[in-house]
């Protein structure tokens, strides 16, 4: 598994981007992005949504500020995954300070990578605090758009 030289772009391709989420609830986003995110890594959309809304459970990943990042570890992956969503509507995502979350990162991690877990959180909350990128990212209309937005600010983890 790569440790360094990790790019947000990298773990997301067309197929796990959804620039129009439907689901009205959390678990219903998590649903809608893990089902992406089954498709290339072969578990099961229950399995992972079971992960996900465990550790949700242990407290809310809606941060704030219109963002949620779902997260989990697997001891079925062997490489990081992650999926995109934009919601234009907003979703009650119990964030910490009370409004509907738009942006969310779904993030995917072997059990055994805990470093790459960390990493990956930190460098999505690093680029999503800046309010012009995150502007950007809601304007976006397909998944190249998105995947361009995010080589455009990120750094290498």
């Amino acid at each position: 598994m790569k440790e360094n030289l990790m790019r947000i772009s990298e773990l997301l391709n067309s197929d796990t981007i959804t620039c129009g989420l439907m689901s009205q609830d959390k678990e219903g986003v998590i649903a809608e992005l893990a089902e992406s995110l089954a498709k290339i890594s072969g578990m099961a959309v229950e399995e992972l949504v079971r992960v996900l809304m465990d550790r949700e459970r242990m407290g809310s990943t809606g941060i704030g500020s219109g963002i949620g990042i779902p997260h989990g570890k697997s001891k079925e992956l062997s490489e990081p995954m992650m999926a995109f969503g934009l919601s234009r509507k907003g979703i009650d995502f119990e964030s910490l300070d009370k409004k509907p979350a738009h942006i969310f990162f779904m993030l995917l991690t072997p059990e055994n990578a805990p470093n790459i877990h960390l990493k990956l959180l930190a460098g999505i909350a690093k680029i999503l605090r800046n309010e012009p990128f995150r502007q950007r990212l809601m304007m976006a209309k397909t998944p190249d758009e998105v995947i361009s937005i995010l080589r455009d600010e990120e750094e290498v983890f």
